[in-house]
C-alpha cells in the first residue's frame, strides 16, 4: 500500500487505479496487526497447553476480529484474508508446541474448525 501511495503522489498512477487502501484500510490492518499480537501473546502466556485455555485464546481472537471486521461494515475479510488469519492461528500455536490436529481432535472437530464456533468473517 506504500507503494501505491507513493505512486499517486509521484503521479505514476491514478488515484482511479488504487484500491488497496480502499480495500485494506490502515485502520483494518492496524487492528488486526494488534490482535494478532495480542493472541501471540496469550499462547506465550499459557502455562500449560490446556484444551480449554487454548479454546479460550483462540476465542479472544476470533471475537476480537469479529468485532474489526464488524467496525469495516462486514467487508474486512474476505475468503482469501479469512484463509490466512485461520492459517496464522493455527501456526501460531504450532509454534508454541501445541499439536493444532490433537487438539482439534479432542473436540472432534477437525484443525480447520477451530474458529468457527465464533467465527463471523
Amino acid at each position: 500500500m506504500d507503494e501505491e501511495a507513493t505512486e499517486i503522489a509521484a503521479g505514476t498512477r491514478s488515484p482511479s487505479d488504487a484500491f488497496l487502501s480502499e480495500l485494506f484500510p490502515e485502520s483494518l490492518l492496524a487492528a488486526t496487526d494488534e490482535a494478532l499480537r495480542a493472541f501471540e501473546l496469550d499462547v506465550e502466556a499459557l502455562r500449560d497447553q490446556d484444551d480449554e485455555q487454548v479454546f479460550e485464546a483462540i476465542k479472544r481472537v476470533v471475537l476480537v476480529l469479529n468485532e474489526i471486521n464488524e467496525d469495516h461494515d462486514g467487508a474486512g475479510y474476505e475468503t482469501e484474508e479469512r484463509e490466512e488469519l485461520c492459517l496464522y492461528i493455527d501456526q501460531t500455536l504450532m509454534e508454541h508446541g501445541i499439536d493444532v490436529p490433537a487438539l482439534a481432535g479432542r473436540r472432534g472437530i477437525s484443525r480447520t474448525e477451530i474458529t468457527d464456533d465464533w467465527r463471523d468473517w
